[in-house]
């Protein structure tokens, strides 16, 4: 195995490039995007992949820039307060926790710094065809001339093209959990200080809280449903969807769907989980949310990514051929995978319970 080509330059791909050129094996990073994608949630760095962050060297650097929330405050669709705790956030968890929450973007500036002087990058392009045979992987991109890969990864989230490419269409693995999400930045008009803000009446709710020294917000507004068709690609039809089942919450909500509809980095999604009975054909492998997305209902697809992406660099180094390490990878990931994605699922329309948690943040050894 000395050549891996890695589709998505999220968090799983760049921390498997990392891993695999610290095994000496060469890694090419493919990006749809023209560059890293700006935006995005803030993520939790749990148990288990704490220990991954620190082998890289890179845990001091993200506790440099982790949130600081003081806590959050619950509000009905009217903006009367709920229930308000200094103790734990919706979005950070146990706030005395040794868990690391971060901005998605600062996490993933983190991983290709630390890969982009060794790490070959093809932004700006993306897979179109794979074909395999006994000694490799052609791949045709959409930009770039055909090459040859050893083995091919996909790390490109939940609506994976190299899922799709080798393991058939979305519908036969991706599994709606009854929401969807919108996630964008705002000027943080409401002066919040390191707190959270959340408000739910009905079917709709969503968090606010500040980031960047409280100078934005990062705003999540969402919504119950079972499956909506919609164009994945159309931003401004996903607006629209959102300010009509939105807009019946009131307090400051108005003014957050008009600040959406200029937001840069607007993001919108089902939440959804990928579950599937092998993450491999042949040369073909995933990796994270793309092979088994446990969805943000879970707070455990940042950690599931970069120890999925520590195990597989190192059965890729540890095994004889590709089809032992594939198998070995699965065979511990799945466990560890299944444990974190019943978070999502074990109390709907809260947060799981502590002690599940950390059951599954903990359940693999490296």
């Amino acid at each position: 195995m000395t050549t891996v080509l890695i589709s998505g330059s999220g968090v799983a791909g760049p921390a498997l490039a990392y891993w695999l050129r610290h095994h000496g094996i060469r890694a090419t990073v493919v990006e749809r995007a023209p560059a890293l994608r700006p935006g995005g949630q803030a993520v939790d760095v749990r148990g288990v992949a704490l220990d991954v962050v620190d082998r890289m060297g890179l845990l001091a650097p993200l506790r440099e820039v982790r949130t600081q929330m003081r806590g959050m405050v619950m509000l009905d669709g009217d903006g009367n307060e709920i229930m308000r705790s200094t103790e734990h956030a919706i979005s950070s968890g146990r706030l005395d926790s040794d868990d690391v929450e971060v901005l998605r973007e600062d996490l993933t500036g983190l991983l290709y710094d630390r890969t982009k002087e060794d790490v070959e990058y093809l932004f700006d392009d993306s897979i179109t065809a794979l074909e395999q045979d006994e000694d490799g992987v052609r791949v045709t991109f959409g930009r770039s001339a055909p090459r040859t890969f050893d083995l091919v990864v996909g790390a490109d989230g939940l609506h994976s093209t190299v899922r799709r490419l080798a393991f058939g269409p979305e519908e036969r693995f991706v599994h709606h959990l009854g929401t969807y999400l919108s996630i964008f930045t705002a000027e943080n008009f409401l002066a919040l200080d390191n707190w959270q803000v959340w408000i739910r009446e009905g079917q709709a709710g969503g968090g606010i809280y500040p980031v960047r020294d409280n100078t934005e917000l990062r705003v999540n507004l969402g919504f119950e449903s079972g499956p909506l068709p919609y164009d994945h690609r159309d931003l401004d039809a996903q607006r629209r969807l959102v300010a009509e089942r939105c807009g019946g919450l009131r307090w400051e909500v108005p003014k957050l769907l008009e600040a959406m509809t200029t937001a840069p980095d607007f993001y919108f999604d089902a939440m959804a989980q990928v579950r599937m009975d092998t993450w491999s054909h042949g040369r073909v492998t995933l990796l994270g949310d793309a092979g088994y997305c446990a969805s943000p209902l879970s707070g455990q697809g940042t950690s599931l990514a970069l120890v999925g992406a520590y195990v597989l660099a190192a059965e890729l180094a540890a095994a004889p051929d590709h089809t032992t390490a594939l198998s070995r990878y699965e065979e511990r990931m799945r466990p560890f995978a299944t444990l974190n994605q019943a978070l999502a699922t074990e109390n709907p329309g809260g947060p799981a319970a502590e002690e599940s948690i950390d059951r599954a943040k903990n359940a693999i050894t490296l």
